[in-house]
């Protein structure tokens, strides 16, 4: 079975639409396992989780999904997030909010734990060193753990007392062995590691092969109607820079 890996959509519907046709192109999954942030800096909110919805699909809470519901506070976002979500929220159907409000922390698929920051801190931590990765090891319980939150796509490894870690690369298959991992799709919607392009994973369960894909959209396209619904500007240019 094949099963997509997406986090962080970020209400940016057009690039979420270019994975998903991707993911078809490519034949086609099981089930997508989303890890959080579905909302939150894009200008479609509603749509995404229509769209996401319409699939065969799992989804754990990202703090910018239960931040524009007010299940958490907006008070250690930075202001341009915190504007975007205030916006969001008002674009939400009751559907949309009650969606939200019942995803849950964790999710346990097959060989894999699934949450949006981290095993120990769900919502918030970012695991983007091996001394954080290393920590949360302990946290689950599964062979492998998959985490968003930083939108970079990176891989730690649990290795002989230590922790390593290594970037993932676009089609370059990674083969799960015996060793415990901490994998990141990166994001779909606002990819961080300086690639605009979108991000996302497709895990095959008979070759036990995980591998990333990056794929370009309409950059532009997105960024005109961040500015038409008055998105802050900072969001708007960082989408281009891939930052």
């Amino acid at each position: 079975m094949r099963y997509a890996i997406m986090a962080d959509i970020h209400a940016n519907l057009t690039a979420f639409n270019a994975v998903l046709e991707d993911m078809e192109r490519r034949g086609g999954v099981a089930e997508i396992w989303c890890l959080g942030d579905i909302v939150g800096y894009g200008p479609d909110p509603h749509h995404c989780i229509e769209l996401l919805r319409r699939y065969n699909h799992v989804c754990v809470a990202g703090n910018h999904d239960w931040a524009a519901i007010g299940k958490i506070s907006t008070a250690d976002f930075n202001p341009d997030a915190a504007l975007a979500c205030q916006w969001t929220s008002g674009q939400l159907s009751q559907g949309d909010i009650q969606y939200l409000k019942n995803l849950p922390l964790t999710i346990d698929k097959d060989i894999f734990t699934l949450v949006h920051g981290s095993p120990r801190e769900p919502i918030w931590e970012y695991v983007i060193s091996t001394s954080i990765a290393w920590q949360n090891f302990s946290f689950f319980r599964s062979p492998y753990c998959l985490v968003g939150h930083s939108h970079v796509p990176l891989v730690f490894k649990e290795d002989n007392g230590s922790c390593t870690f290594s970037r993932l690369v676009d089609n370059i298959g990674l083969a799960l062995g015996e060793s415990r991992l901490i994998l990141n799709p990166g994001g779909v919607g606002q990819p961080r590691d300086g690639d605009p392009r979108a991000s996302y994973a497709i895990y095959d369960s008979d070759t036990r092969m995980v591998r990333l894909h990056r794929i370009p959209y309409d950059v532009a396209a997105v960024q005109d109607r961040m500015m038409e619904k008055g998105l802050p500007v900072r969001l708007v240019t960082r989408l281009q820079q891939g930052m």
